[in-house]
């Protein structure tokens, strides 16, 4: 594209806000020109507004640090330069569900983080490579919201990363029963062990909320549009049941997973139908596409987060230990890189998708 697109980030000081701005410091069609946040950071410089909170690993990006972070319930001010907002704002879920419909209706496209609009029935939630055809439920939201232009489009939980895209690779054999225990790393909550001096050493078996997005999401990803209704119907199989532990891991979730089939896959199959599952982002070379979704390791000891969860920059999937199970059919791991395919990178990614297809352009 000639010019890029310019870029809003609400809630734009914490750490997957961080990270959006960190995915986007070159990237080729995206700008970020405007950063809103709470009203006690509005007014200040954003390197001064974040002071010490900077939690990325790599250094801020210059070319945001002199930017006036803008306060993100001036919904109309901030709209009114951008072209699209992410967000990741810090609030309630009736708050966000608000302003997310507000910047919405200022006719900005809101590509969100967060999970308030998760489950509003005409809202696409997407991972681009499994079911980018729920992207057309927008012209129905479009429709209750009044816009021609604003809508919004949210990515799934990032713990269901892990294991969700190795599922969809194997629908053809029909997994009908899974169990999916899931390993989560500190990031996930906001916090790096600075911050949260409790996880070291430590493992803590409640993540509050997650196992019931870790079984239900992914059933609304394999979902399909009622066009009569316009809104998305989620499938009811296969049935998923879970538990969320947290561990003490920067980046990275980890999952444990068995899955019984109504076919009879062979191992060979399976790896196969992994390693070359892809879609459009690869199909159209979108800038934050993996060139290869999943990739199958073959040592017995991997995937591990200290070796593999940069993967493909944090976009890929690892998975390993695929072997018959004396219960189940079969069971791996998977791993996924939390905040970034998990979270910014997978909403980037699901932006360029809505760019691709002209859902998102320029004001």
């Amino acid at each position: 594209m000639s010019e890029k697109l310019r870029v809003g980030i609400l809630g734009g000081t914490g750490m997957v806000g961080q990270r959006f701005l960190s995915l986007l410091e070159e990237h080729p069609w995206f700008e970020v020109t405007t950063i809103a946040a709470s009203p006690r950071s509005a007014g200040q410089r954003y390197e001064d507004a974040v002071a010490d909170r900077w939690k990325m690993t790599t250094p801020m990006p210059e070319a945001v640090k002199d930017i006036v972070v803008m306060n993100v319930n001036e919904v109309e001010r901030v709209a009114a330069d951008v072209d699209f907002v992410f967000s990741a704002v810090d609030m309630s879920k009736d708050e966000i569900r608000a302003i997310e419909e507000a910047y919405a209706k200022t006719e900005t496209p809101v590509v969100s983080n967060n999970s308030a609009h998760r489950w509003t029935p005409d809202v696409p939630m997407v991972v681009p490579e499994i079911n980018p055809q729920h992207m057309e439920v927008i012209k129905y939201q479009k429709q209750r919201l009044g816009t021609s232009r604003g809508f919004i489009a949210v990515k799934p939980n990032c713990s269901i990363q892990s294991y969700a895209p190795v599922l969809s690779a194997w629908m053809e054999y029909e997994p009908y029963e899974v169990v999916a225990t899931t390993y989560q790393a500190i990031s996930g909550a906001g916090k790096t062990f600075a911050d949260w001096p409790e996880m070291v050493e430590n493992v803590i078996p409640y993540i509050s909320g997650e196992e019931e997005k870790s079984e239900k999401e992914p059933l609304r990803l394999w979902g399909s549009i009622d066009e009569e209704k316009g809104v998305i119907i989620p499938a009811t199989s296969p049935v998923i049941t879970s538990q969320c532990v947290r561990v003490p891991v920067l980046n990275g979730h980890t999952a444990a997973v068995f899955v019984k089939f109504k076919k009879n896959p062979t191992k060979e199959e399976l790896i196969r139908k992994m390693t070359e599952y892809s879609g459009i982002p690869q199909e159209l070379g979108l800038p934050s596409a993996p060139a290869q979704f999943i990739r199958y390791m073959e040592e017995d000891d991997r995937p591990q987060v200290k070796l593999d969860v940069d993967y493909e920059y944090g976009m890929g999937i690892s998975v390993g230990r695929l072997r018959e199970d004396t219960v189940y059919d079969w069971k791996f791991i998977g791993l996924s890189h939390n905040t970034i395919r998990g979270a910014a990178g997978g909403a980037v990614l699901c932006a360029e998708l809505l760019t691709a297809q002209e859902y998102i352009g320029a004001k």
